[in-house]
C-alpha cells in the first residue's frame, strides 16, 4: 500500500509530464508497476471527482492486475511447452516494444513464423484483441514474415471471441491456476 502522500507526489510528477515513470519510481522510492497503476488510474479519469479512498482502491485493484500479468508472464517464460505448441521464445526474456506498444512475449513456431503471446489478468474484451492485432501489424512491417497470435486470458467476453474469429490469426487460450502443498519438513 502507498502512503497518501507518495500517491499525490506520484499524480504530481504524472501532472506536471517532465518524467518518465521510471524516473518517478527511482525518485519516489516506489515501484515502478506501482507508477504505472496511478497513471492508468489518471488517464481513466479515476482521480478526477473520485474520493481518496474509491481512488486508493482502484490504484490498488490495477497493480493486482499488473501483478498477476507479471506472474503469468514469469510462470509461461518458465513452461513455453505448456501451450502444447512447438515455442521458443525469442525475445531475451524481456517484453519487445514495437511501434503500438510492448508485446509481452515474443516466441518463434516451428515453420519460422513469429508468435506474439499477450497475457491478461481477469476476463479479455475484444479490445485484446484489437491490441494483438496491432502488435501483429508492427512485426509483420517490420520482418515481412507470417505472424500469428495467442491470447491467454482468465475468461473472454463474447465480443473477444468473436474478433477473434474475424481476425483468423488470434488463438485464444484460457489460464487455471493448480496449486499443490507439500509437508514442510
Amino acid at each position: 500500500m502507498i502512503s497518501t502522500d507518495k500517491r499525490n507526489e506520484i499524480l504530481t510528477f504524472l501532472r506536471e509530464g517532465k518524467a518518465t515513470n521510471a524516473e518517478i519510481a527511482k525518485r519516489t522510492g516506489v515501484p515502478l508497476r506501482s507508477v504505472r497503476a496511478i497513471e492508468a488510474n489518471l488517464t481513466r479519469g479515476t482521480y478526477d471527482g473520485a474520493t481518496q479512498a474509491q481512488s486508493e482502491e482502484a490504484s490498488d485493484a490495477l497493480e493486482a492486475t499488473f501483478g498477476l500479468e507479471r506472474d503469468l508472464q514469469i510462470a509461461l517464460r518458465k513452461n513455453i511447452e505448456q501451450l502444447k505448441e512447438d515455442l521458443t521464445i525469442t525475445d531475451d526474456g524481456k517484453e519487445q516494444t514495437v511501434p503500438s506498444g510492448r508485446i509481452d512475449i515474443l516466441a518463434k513456431d516451428a515453420k519460422g513464423a513469429d508468435v506474439v503471446i499477450e497475457l491478461k489478468a481477469g476476463t479479455a474484451d475484444r479490445d485484446a484483441v484489437g491490441q494483438i492485432l496491432s502488435y501483429l501489424g508492427d512485426l509483420r512491417e517490420q520482418s515481412k514474415k507470417p505472424a500469428r497470435g495467442i491470447l491467454i486470458a482468465g475468461d473472454f467476453t463474447a465480443r473477444a471471441i468473436s474478433a477473434a474469429k474475424a481476425a483468423g490469426s488470434i488463438k485464444l487460450m484460457k489460464y487455471a491456476f493448480k496449486f499443490s502443498f507439500h509437508k514442510a519438513d
